[in-house]
């Protein structure tokens, strides 16, 4: 057996590989590495700090119509939110979760109060902070690239941690100081809302506020501060453990009823992939790193075609004429359907909307929007409004005619 005389001996290999591996905690260890010094060995030590790796989106299998759900959300946000709706184990939480590796960048305000040149531009110098506007004035600008981020409400969030209360640190200084709260937090953000049917109804109803009008005020005493809250709402829930209430249904643009896997193909592969990543998550999240890495840009370019996406009056037409024979009374069902059509056109390399992508998104726009008891309410009323029509009509008067003067 030959020996390569340019190659060290097995020992001085591992040597080598060991130097290599070592962590440098300073440029002045880096330094003695380079010439050569050995180095003490490091103890690591547990910081029982959990590394943040999630499940490839790639990597879930199944489940078509939630992963194009929240595909058309990160495109347009306009849709107006998304609602998983299915029991437990379906990986609703996975897939929003799986999002992270998807999230696009967006320029992200530096201001506590999230001041944008945008504000600026539509009010004036007034609309932002002063020193946002001392900042403009003097050419500095107001935001940094950053990406979008993933914002999950605990379950036992409180309104306070919601909105945001009074900075206890400041308190005892004699200080008065407002502390931002989760919505502000959420700003440009992707806000995931687990279990959202279990939820009080001041939070629900503070989130749902600040969801539709982009911002929202926090007083607290003689302090008040207005904070921007525009972010991407996902929530989920089990039917099992209770409804939503219709105001907070309607909220939701996209309804998604997600179930088990039917196939025991899929069922099987579902298992395997599991397994997988809870032997070796760093292997497969490398196995779908390509991917994710192309779908990441392809959403970046269709966000950009999104813009030039328009919708005929023709086909807006017949897709109105559909909600309303579905009876259908919330305009929000159009303002959802046509956003979600337009994600979709643009996601297709497209720019005009076709009946056939209002059909790809309409079961996930229109499901879950009637109401019986609003349509039992609108029948009693009717019977009530005919019975008072009947009882004052002898009351109106009746036209005379003019003479004709002779």
């Amino acid at each position: 057996m030959t020996t390569d005389s340019t190659s060290p001996p097995p020992e001085l290999k591992s040597e080598e590989k060991e130097r290599q591996a070592h962590p440098f905690r300073s440029l002045k260890e880096l330094l003695d590495h380079v010439s050569g010094k050995d180095l003490p060995p490091v103890k690591f030590e547990d910081s029982g700090r959990a590394e943040i790796l999630p499940f490839p989106f790639l990597a879930i299998v199944g489940q078509d119509e939630m992963k194009l759900a929240l595909i058309l959300g990160l495109v347009n946000p306009n849709i107006g939110g998304i609602l998983l709706v299915g029991p437990r184990g379906t990986a609703k939480t996975t897939a929003v979760r799986s999002l992270i590796d998807l999230l696009p960048m967006v320029e992200r305000s530096t201001c506590h109060y999230g001041c944008m040149p945008a504000d600026i531009e539509e009010g004036g110098i007034d609309a932002v902070c002063p020193d946002c506007a001392k900042k403009y004035g003097e050419g500095i600008s107001l935001t940094n690239p950053s990406r979008v981020r993933l914002i999950e409400l605990p379950l036992n969030a409180k309104l306070e941690n919601v909105v945001g209360g009074i900075d206890e640190r400041a308190a005892m200084q004699s200080k008065i100081r407002l502390k931002r709260g989760i919505l502000a937090q959420a700003d440009r953000n992707l806000l995931y809302i687990d279990e959202a049917n279990l939820l009080s109804d001041e939070v629900i109803d503070a989130i749902l506020d600040a969801a539709a009008q982009g911002s929202y005020t926090l007083r607290r005493g003689a302090a008040s501060a207005t904070y921007k809250s525009r972010f991407l709402l996902v929530g989920s829930m089990n039917p099992e453990e209770g409804h939503l209430r219709p105001q907070i249904m309607d909220r939701f643009g996209l309804r998604v009823v997600v179930r088990g896997l039917d196939n025991p193909k899929e069922r099987l592969k579902a298992y395997k992939q599991v397994q997988a990543y809870l032997d070796a998550p760093h292997q497969i999240v490398a196995k779908y790193a390509s991917g994710t890495t192309s779908i990441r840009e392809e959403l970046e370019a269709t966000r950009a075609r999104l813009s030039q996406v328009k919708l005929t009056n023709r086909v807006a037409n017949k897709a109105i004429e559909i909600i309303q024979k579905l009876g259908i009374d919330s305009l929000r069902a159009e303002i959802t359907w046509f956003e979600a059509a337009r994600a979709y056109t643009a996601a297709s390399g497209r720019n005009i909307v076709k009946l056939a992508d209002l059909h790809a998104v309409a079961p996930m726009a229109l499901r879950l929007r009637r109401s019986k008891f609003i349509d039992q309410y609108f029948a009693e009323q009717e019977g009530e409004e005919e019975e008072l029509q009947s009882l004052v009509k002898p009351f109106k008067r009746k036209r005379r005619t003019p003479k004709k003067k002779k």
